[in-house]
C-alpha cells in the first residue's frame, strides 16, 4: 500500500452544503419580509394580529444570509493528508500555515487509536490518540472525509499497530 490510499481531503465554507443551506433560508426569510406587507399578517378574522412578526423574520434572514455569506467570503477551510515529504498526518482548521488556523500533526507510527462514536441524535464524534493515550486537539469528524470508519481503515491498513474503535 502506499499513502496514495489515504486520500487527501479539504472542505471549505464555499464547498460546504451547509452555508449554501444558510444562506437560502436567509434569503427566503429576507425575501418574504420585504413583500409579504405586515398590516396583512392578521387572521382572517382579524382578532389575532403580529405585524411585528414580519419586520422579525425579515431581520432574522438578514442575519443568517449575512453570517452565510461573510462565512463564505472568509472561506476558512479544513481537512488532512499526508504529507508526502515526512509521512506526518497533517489537518487542520481555518487557513493551514497561517496564525488564524489550528492544525495538528503526527507521524502515523505516533498514533496509537481512533475512535469514531456513532450518535442517533447528533453528528458522529471521532477522536485521534497518541502513543501516550492523550487526545489530539482539532482532529475530529470535520477534518477526515465521511464515511469516517472507511478512512480509519484505510490509516489502519496502512499503519496496522493503529487501533480503529467504533461504538454505536
Amino acid at each position: 500500500m502506499t499513502d496514495v490510499d489515504i486520500p487527501c481531503y479539504r472542505r471549505s465554507a464555499r464547498t460546504d452544503w451547509r452555508m449554501w443551506l444558510l444562506l437560502a433560508v436567509g434569503s427566503v426569510f429576507l425575501w418574504a419580509g420585504s413583500v409579504i406587507d405586515p398590516a396583512d399578517n392578521c387572521s382572517e378574522d382579524g382578532r389575532e394580529c403580529a405585524p411585528w412578526l414580519v419586520p422579525l423574520a425579515q431581520g432574522f434572514g438578514a442575519l443568517i444570509a449575512l453570517g452565510a455569506g461573510l462565512n463564505m467570503l472568509a472561506n476558512p477551510n479544513r481537512g488532512s493528508f499526508i504529507d508526502p515529504a515526512t509521512g506526518d498526518l497533517i489537518w487542520w482548521k481555518g487557513r493551514i500555515g497561517s496564525s488564524g488556523g489550528d492544525e495538528g500533526r503526527i507521524h502515523p507510527s505516533q498514533i496509537s487509536r481512533l475512535r469514531i462514536v456513532r450518535q442517533e441524535d447528533s453528528d458522529d464524534a471521532v477522536h485521534l490518540y497518541d502513543q501516550s493515550g492523550e487526545r489530539l486537539f482539532w482532529f475530529d469528524e470535520e477534518v477526515i472525509p465521511w464515511p469516517y470508519y472507511r478512512w480509519a481503515a484505510r490509516l489502519a491498513a496502512r499503519w496496522p499497530h493503529i487501533v480503529v474503535e467504533q461504538e454505536g
